[in-house]
């Protein structure tokens, strides 16, 4: 003889509210950037825009080291991380021009 179970509304919304609660703690960012300035993340566009870039250059920049922080899914940037990089990269000058 096998064993029937009957559930009530009131287990069905006990679980669901448990699988819903599990799925929304699974989905909190892992990680949040703080710095002591409090210096606050700028998207791939914005980024892009203030260094007079494509979105393609930006990513292959990324993909040689340039700093940057992902978040649910998404790039973020610190535009001191991103400038302090720029700066180290810049080529130096290989001749001094004399006058």
């Amino acid at each position: 003889m096998e064993t029937i179970v009957v559930t009530t509304e009131a287990d069905i919304r006990k679980w669901v509210k448990e699988a819903v609660k599990e799925s929304l703690e699974a989905a909190k960012p892992k990680e949040v950037l703080v710095t002591n300035e409090q210096e606050a993340l700028i998207s791939r566009k914005e980024i892009a825009g203030k260094l007079n870039i494509s979105l393609v250059t930006l990513t292959g920049w990324v993909k040689q080291g340039l700093p940057s922080h992902k978040q649910q899914g998404r790039v973020y940037f610190l535009y001191s991380e991103v400038m302090e990089y720029i700066a180290k990269k810049r080529p130096k000058k290989k001749y001094e021009w004399i006058n």
